[in-house]
């Protein structure tokens, strides 16, 4: 960690104070770490809002800027300077962030659930800076609508294991007539594994047990997708006739 020079931003030269250089060259101008130093408006004892932004910055390693929403607050109070209320502060504003993202796509309830593409820009928020894979399940009636959107399985930064029971088991509790399944590769890669595959399809023969329909699965990445339905990997193979 870098060691602090400056105590107070009032004692930064003029231009390297966030507020001043914002309000004359623009937000746009700012970095990161200004923008995250105006927004916390403070310091802490023995290091400025300013050096506290950046060490927030640098402990986001590679994902940089956008990994900010999966931080918990343990690991932001492991940062110099930062206590539960500024910590709290940072996760708020990533929340904010992510409500913005989604809202410039549109609401909730214009998202058109028989097209990947709406469910998956919409929705990509809540999965892409996760570092865990993450489950979680959309519970639709007869006539399409959302009832409700719920988490049912959290994991491993590469796997997570899950029964098609407890998909059930919420599809069932919800009066669900149809469910799409969605969950995130913390890599960023969305290519479904194996296991992702066999997963699908043995919900997808529950499903007709039940009578609730499995209409897709997607896998999310960093600003990517796979509809495992466009892909055609909902279905058995057929069988290879050809030696016959």
């Amino acid at each position: 960690m870098k060691q602090h020079t400056y105590r107070t931003i009032s004692q930064l030269p003029d231009t390297e104070r966030p507020y001043e250089k914002c309000e004359r060259f623009g937000p746009q101008a700012l970095s990161d770490a200004e923008l995250l130093a105006v927004i916390l408006r403070t310091g802490s004892e023995g290091v400025n809002v300013l050096d506290m932004s950046r060490d927030i910055i640098a402990s986001l390693g590679s994902g940089g800027i956008a990994s900010l929403g999966s931080v918990s607050e343990a690991d932001l109070q492991q940062i110099r300077g930062i206590g539960r209320v500024k910590a709290l502060q940072i996760q708020c504003i990533a929340q904010l962030s992510k409500r913005i993202s989604q809202a410039e796509i549109g609401c909730e309830a214009e998202v058109k659930f028989n097209d990947p593409q709406t469910i998956a820009e919409y929705y990509m928020e809540d999965l892409r800076h996760e570092t865990q894979e993450v489950i979680f399940l959309l519970c639709l009636s007869s006539k399409g609508s959302l009832l409700k959107k719920e988490i049912i399985s959290r994991g491993t930064v590469n796997s997570t294991v899950i029964n098609p029971r407890e998909i059930f088991v919420s599809a069932l509790r919800h009066r669900a007539a149809a469910v799409i399944m969605m969950h995130n590769h913390p890599s960023g890669d969305p290519t479904p594994s194996g296991a992702d595959i066999e997963l699908t399809r043995n919900v997808r023969r529950c499903g007709e047990m039940l009578g609730i329909v499995l209409l897709d699965h997607i896998v999310v990445g960093d600003h990517r997708f796979v509809s495992m339905k466009m892909e055609g990997l909902m279905e058995e193979p057929l069988p290879d006739t050809a030696a016959s």
